[in-house]
């Protein structure tokens, strides 16, 4: 009998990955990460995802479907791999995406080691994507549930980890997953999907980071392209490229954030159409379905999770950067988010934005 381990969020997802499989005939075992405390990151709410509500919730799956459970500590590598980069990134002038990283090197690295010492096949996830073998490549694609499509967060995935991971829910309209939940009386079935950084569910990014760190971020001016100082800011990391809300000031038109001067501690403000811009570099980048092509090819890109892909050409550099260079302009790229790469329904690759 083959045996998969379920990565258990609490959530209603992973809770149907895990009865799948078992209606097909696995033997599966439930597992949450534990990746902080709440004291860690200053919270004290059960907001969060892998809180101990969460973490009940999925225990109550797997005594339902009679399958063992269990909480493995990832605190330490969660610390150092995601919540120390995204505060890095934002001191950098960047805008993290630490969802990406946490599936890289804790559910896809940490979590499949795990797999091997326990001797078994696959990592199941309630991810919305498909994995399909095509000759002797395995390759991503897109979920049929367009609306739920997680794939722009997997594209740095292995060919080693996609031959034993399953996503069971990659072929399945969300209302059918709620559905199996009901009909099974999980007592998730009506829990809504978390939204936000599991770590930071106010979404006050800059606050988190202060309050984790210890260090206060100084004021500095908000400036035009020109030059010409336009007010203050209450420091660089409370900002990103393309905000225009919560700036704090009084102009005479809409403006926004173009970029951030690190060494001055200035903000860039301007109008929107000086947001736009053709071509981005990334690195760090991932080849996933293809081989690294020889010459530059055809393709669409997607900038941030919710964007359209758009139609672009990539090409990669001797130094191996990409250079992605867009048919059309595009709207407030920003440093440290993730670029992917399409052709049709399968994810080519990706990297993050220079």
């Amino acid at each position: 009998m083959k045996k998969a381990i379920i990565a258990m969020s609490g959530g209603v997802d992973s809770s149907v990955a895990a009865f799948i499989m078992k209606e097909k005939g696995y033997h599966i075992i439930g597992v949450t990460m534990k990746l902080y405390d709440n004291d860690d990151i200053g919270i004290d709410t059960e907001r969060t995802c892998c809180s101990l509500s969460d973490i009940e919730d999925a225990r109550s799956v797997c005594y339902k479907l009679g399958a063992l459970y269990y909480v493995f500590n990832f605190k330490a590598d969660f610390k150092e791999k995601i919540i120390d980069d995204f505060i890095e990134t934002y001191e950098n002038g960047g805008t993290p995406n630490p969802c990406i990283r946490c599936n890289r090197y804790l559910k896809f690295d940490k979590l499949m080691h795990r797999m091997k010492e326990l001797q078994y096949d696959y990592v199941v996830t309630g991810h919305y994507a498909r994995i399909e073998k095509k000759g002797d490549r395995y390759i991503l694609k897109k979920a049929v549930d367009l609306s739920k499509d997680q794939s722009y967060v997997l594209y740095n995935m292995t060919q080693e980890q996609l031959a034993h991971v399953q996503f069971p829910l990659g072929e399945m309209e969300k209302s059918e997953t709620r559905k199996i939940a009901e009909e099974n009386g999980f007592i998730n079935a009506d829990k809504k999907d978390s939204q936000d950084i599991c770590f930071v569910p106010n979404g006050d990014y800059a606050a988190f980071i202060e309050d984790y760190t210890g260090k206060k971020y100084p004021e500095g001016d908000f400036v035009d392209t020109s030059g010409n100082v336009l007010g203050k800011h209450k420091g660089i990391i409370r900002y990103t490229i393309g905000q225009r809300k919560g700036l704090g000031l009084a102009l005479p038109c809409p403006m926004y954030v173009k970029e951030k001067d690190l060494e001055d501690n200035k903000v860039v403000l301007c109008l929107n159409d000086e947001l736009f811009s053709k071509e981005l570099y990334a690195n760090d980048f991932n080849w996933l379905s293809i081989e690294e092509p020889k010459e530059e090819i055809r393709c669409k890109a997607r900038i941030r999770y919710n964007q359209k892909e758009q139609p672009a050409t990539a090409k990669v550099m001797e130094d191996g950067k990409v250079k992605v260079t867009f048919d059309e302009s595009q709207r407030a790229i920003c440093k440290g988010q993730a670029v992917v790469l399409y052709d049709g329904d399968v994810v080519l690759g990706g990297g993050t934005i220079l």
